[in-house]
């Protein structure tokens, strides 16, 4: 595989999938932002509204907390991996600036390219925000503060960081492995990667959130206005996905692609 160049997260070992290179036809590039934003705006939603439902059956059942997070948890999963499945052949389906940033690291996309994916991810983060405070009344969007990841109560904030690099390392170096790396299951790459952020919130949604990408903060913060220990989901999946990048590419891959 050429330099600045993504495998598709759905393609087949041995497949000749179509490439993404940064001389691509300037159309080519939009659509690839547009599955950027709709696949980010779809982790939002979903996500999000998982969060808010939540608060409604805490309402609507008198309980002063119903959180059930194994369905936050298959909400968010299930949303990256559907999306990786319908347009992950398009634009790589990255959803994530974590996972941009691994990309870059691994030379699958040129710095431009990272950088407008990036922007197309925050603003599909935002939209799918808005779109949530659209949908639900304001009661149950405040008490859940927009689904804003946060640190859990008895947590400090160095525990949220270091959650956050933790399930960032597996989400980058699950992706890595069915995605990237040719010799690994690319067949069921949407699923292995929704499994993992499924896992990872089971895991540490108590303690950070568990967001593991710093968009799925981002759109709610600002929609909801809420900037608490805002740095903690920009610094903790940035080191996590460039760890699993530097180990799985440079390490395992020696820097080059590998041949199934």
């Amino acid at each position: 595989m050429a330099a600045n160049t993504v495998r598709p997260l759905t393609a087949v070992p041995g497949d000749e999938p179509r490439e993404m290179r940064a001389t691509e036809p300037p159309g080519d590039l939009v659509f690839h932002l547009v599955v950027e934003a709709i696949g980010t705006l779809a982790l939002i939603f979903l996500g999000v509204s998982s969060i808010v439902m939540n608060a409604a059956a805490a309402r609507d059942w008198s309980k002063e907390s119903a959180t059930d997070i194994v369905a936050v948890a298959l909400a968010h999963g299930l949303a990256i991996g559907l999306m990786v499945a319908a347009t992950g052949h398009i634009s790589g389906g990255a959803f994530n600036p974590a996972v941009t940033l691994a990309l870059f690291i691994a030379r699958k996309l040129s710095a431009m390219k990272a950088l407008l994916y990036v922007v197309a991810q925050l603003v599909g983060a935002t939209i799918g925000a808005i779109l949530v405070k659209l949908v639900f009344p304001g009661d149950l969007i405040d008490k859940v503060n927009l689904g804003v990841p946060g640190v859990g109560k008895g947590y400090s904030d160095m525990n949220a960081l270091v959650a956050e690099i933790i399930t960032t390392f597996f989400l980058a170096y699950v992706i890595f492995g069915v995605a990237i790396d040719k010799r690994g299951p690319s067949t069921i790459a949407a699923l292995c990667i929704g499994l993992t952020i499924t896992a990872d919130i089971l895991a540490t949604g108590g303690v950070s959130g568990a967001a593991m990408n710093p968009a799925r903060w981002f759109g709610p913060a600002v929609v909801g206005g809420y900037f608490d220990s805002a740095w903690v989901w920009w610094v903790g999946p940035a080191i996590g996905a460039s760890l699993a990048a530097a180990l799985y590419y440079y390490g395992y891959m020696r820097g080059r692609d590998v041949v199934a």
